[in-house]
Order: structure tokens, then sequence, then C-alpha cells
């Protein structure tokens, strides 16, 4: 294919290899920090907003988060399995390019940006119902919005201020947000009561759609699993302890928010439920009788939001700076101040509170709108990723090790297929604002191409090594 190189542009290494930011400095999170960044990212206040968003389909939804957990779970093998492969921060934008092309890379890395502001705007909307068990408790529209800027904005500081205290911050709010959890999870398993739990479908419509509706939404408390893998060229050993960071966080998220969900829908009746902007608050009254207990899981939703509200802040802006690298992305995208992309960091969290302004004064129903948002365009990347690790294996993968090769496409398979599953089940509505706003990334790639007076793959990369100096299918 014949195309026009700008001469300005700058060289960048091709995905296969490893990025340039894991070769010029050391990676500032080891196995702990990157296991807390993955949990801190998905346990974020998903866990605690969602129970009300299940409600309307009843306990029918616990089905549904039981697939999602075994889809999330075949993602997290998935991404295991190419961050050895494929090193470098970008995650799931490396594994595109370099399985599908530059224009496949650009289309997840846009995606996967809306997918973190998006879900950022989700995040702090779910945390302003339980910051609200303190203050604005009238939950008037402009307390309540008010609350949400601060909670965009500090953790946009926090990030500015360096690596090491995002490190720290990580570990210590997963700690205080585990403790809680934990606590509520297991003391309910034995105080739940049939009556509580309402109707099993509560939806009206057919069990298949009420599961995929549900697990639409159940799919974003699963979202930052690939977290790890984002920010890979920040982490230690990155081919060791990104893998074991994601399956790791994968499955210690799995047994919170499953017993987690399970508990209250035992403990709050379902009328109530509905309701409820807090109700993992609403449980622990229920299980202690005491208001000091709703409002100890208050604080800890507060302080869990706030560490989920941080980690996904240096995340959004890790995409559009790895994309920048290659030259798809503007160049704006690398600036950092103190080893943190701070362009990115403050373009996101702007676009962010534009979001959750509009949220607030259009939508009756804030969360769920902006969470089917979220993970539609979430689901994108995945999908991508799920393929690249298909095709590589049914390309590339050694047939000498058969039962290894038919594990991993089996593994591969069901990832590609429980993405295309979540993505049937956004919805109408989530589908038509997503998918516009994902396709919004076509003029933009063409203007950006055209500043660079580039015409197709500007930088392309080399042919797939042979299996034998690739190593084994994993």
């Amino acid at each position: 294919m014949s195309r026009t190189r700008n001469p300005q542009a700058p060289e960048t290494s091709h995905p296969g290899s490893p990025a340039p930011v894991s070769s010029t400095r050391p990676g500032t999170f080891g196995l702990a920090t990157a296991s807390a960044l993955v949990v801190g990212s998905v346990i974020g206040t998903g866990v605690f907003a969602l129970p009300s968003a299940l409600a309307p389909y009843g306990p029918i939804s616990l089905v549904a988060f039981v697939l999602v957990t075994i889809g999330a779970f075949a993602l997290a093998l998935t991404f295991q399995s190419l961050a050895v492969r494929v090193p470098g921060s970008g995650g799931p934008y490396l594994y595109a390019r370099e399985a599908f092309g530059e224009f496949a890379g650009f289309l997840n890395a846009w995606s996967y940006w809306i997918t973190a502001w998006a879900g950022n705007a989700a995040i702090v909307v779910a945390w302003v119902g339980y910051v609200e068990v303190f203050w604005n408790t009238d939950h008037t529209t402009t307390g309540s919005v008010l609350i949400a800027l601060v909670g965009l904005w500090l953790p946009a500081l926090v990030n500015l201020a360096g690596l090491r205290s995002i490190a720290a911050f990580q570990v210590i709010t997963t700690v205080l947000k585990f403790v809680p959890l934990l606590l509520v999870s297991t003391i309910g398993l034995f105080a739940m009561s049939r009556a509580n739990f309402g109707e099993f479908n509560a939806s009206g419509e057919s069990h298949w759609k009420a599961i995929s509706a549900a697990g639409a939404i159940a799919l974003f408390s699963y979202l930052g699993i690939e977290t790890a893998s984002v920010a890979a060229g920040r982490v230690r050993d990155p081919a060791r302890n990104v893998g074991r960071a994601t399956v790791a966080g994968t499955l210690a998220c799995a047994v919170v928010y499953l017993t987690g969900t399970l508990v209250v829908f035992g403990t709050v009746p379902h009328a109530d439920l509905l309701g409820s902007t807090a109700p993992f608050t609403d449980s622990a009254d229920a299980l202690f009788g005491a208001a000091w207990a709703g409002k100890t899981v208050g604080a800890a939703a507060v302080i869990s939001g706030f560490g989920a509200l941080v980690g996904w802040t240096l995340i959004v802006a890790e995409m559009p700076r790895a994309a920048a690298r290659d030259g798809l992305f503007p160049d704006v995208f690398l600036v950092e101040r103190r080893g943190v992309p701070a362009f990115g960091i403050l373009t996101s969290t702007v676009l962010a509170s534009l979001l959750t302004v509009v949220s607030y004064t259009s939508f009756d129903e804030v969360f769920t709108t902006v969470v089917l948002l979220s993970v539609l365009t979430s689901v994108i990347p995945y999908l991508f990723s799920a393929a690249a690790q298909v095709y590589w294996l049914a390309t590339i993968g050694r047939l000498d090790q058969r039962w290894r090769l038919a594990r991993d496409l089996t593994v591969g398979l069901a990832a590609l297929v429980f993405s295309f599953w979540a993505l049937q089940g956004s919805g109408a509505e989530a589908v038509y604002y997503g998918t516009f706003a994902v396709f919004l990334g076509v003029p933009a790639y063409v203007w950006h191409k055209s500043r660079r007076r580039e015409y197709g793959e500007a930088n392309p990369l080399p042919a797939s090594p042979l299996p034998a100096t690739r190593g084994a299918a994993r």
C-alpha cells in the first residue's frame, strides 16, 4: 500500500516490542500495588450501588452476575496471556494494533478512553449516593453536582502529585474497603430472609431478556480487570506481575461481589431496594439495627469510590498516552508532570465533569444510563482483545502442544462469546449513544492522519515471529 510519510513524525516502536516507558524508567508498581490497582479500579462504588440497579430484575439478576463472573474470569485469563505476549503500556490498544493494524488499535484506544472517563462519571454518581448519607441528605441536584465535581477533581490532584502517592493510596484504600464489605457479606449470609428477595423475575420480560439486561449492568462491576495491562509499563517485571495481578484481583473481586450482592438482596426488602441510593448502608442498618453500622459502611463506600477514582484517573490517561506514543493520538497526550500524563488526566476529568453535570440535569436514571454507556464502549476493547488472542492462537499457536492450545483457545473463545453477549444486552439507548460516540473517532482519526500527512500504516509491524521464537502458546 502506498503512503506519504511525514518526515517530522517521531519513530515509535511497534506494539510487539516493549513500550519505551518500560525501558526508560524502572517500574513503580510491584505485584501488591498492581493487584491493588486492579481491585481498587474494579471495586469502586459499583458493588455498593449495583444492588439497587439490579433490583428491578429481581433475584434472577444473581444468575446474570454468575455468568458475568465466569466471562470476566475468561477475560482475565486472556489478558494474562496477552500481557506476556505483547508487553508494554496500552493493554487492549496494543493487542488490537498488533493483530489487526493501526485503525483497529486507534478505535480500541478511542473506545477505551470513552469508557474510562464515562466510567468515572458513573463511579462518582454512585459515590455521591454514599456521601449523601452524611451531607446533602435531602439530595438536592445542585448539592449532588457539587459533591460529584469534588469527587472528580480531588483524584485528579492526587494523580498530578505523582506516582508514589498513587501507589500508596491504592494499597490503603483497597484494605479499608475490603474489611467492612467482608464483614457485612459474612454476617449477612446468616441473616437473610427469603421474603426479602421478592419475585424471582420482577422485570416482566422473559428470563433470557432479564438475564441479558441485568448482565450488561453487572458487567460494569468488573470494568477495570485490564487496568494492570493498561499500565503495564509502570509495573515491575510486567511479564510476571501483570498477569498475576489481573487474575488475583479478578478472583478477589468476584468473591466480594457475589456474596455482597446476595446479602443485600436477602437483607433489604425488595420494595425498599428499588428506591435505595445506598443499598449496603440499608443492609448494614438491617443487620445491626443501629445507624452507626450503616454510616460505617457508607464511610467505607466513600473511601472505596475515592480510591477507584484515583486509579481510574491514571488509567484514563494511559490509553491515549500509549496511542500517542505510536502516533495515533495527538502528541499533546504525551505531556507528563511528575511521571504522570498530565494533559490526559486534565482533559478526561473535564469530559467526565461535563457528562456528570448533563446526567444530573437530563436523565432520570442517572447511574444506570451512564453505566450502560460505559459498558458498551468497554465491550469493544474486550471483544478485540479476545479476538486478537483467538487470531494469534489459530495462526501461530504451537501445534506440538495441542492440549495447551486447545485450553487457551477455549478460554479465548469463551471471552469472545461473552463480549458479544454483553454487547447485545446493553439496550437500544446505550447502543445508540455508545455507537455514535465510538464512531466519532473516525473523523478524528482522519483529521489526525491528514495533519501528519500519513496514509495507511505509518508504522507497519514486522512479520510475526515463528512459534519457536515466541514460546509456547500461553
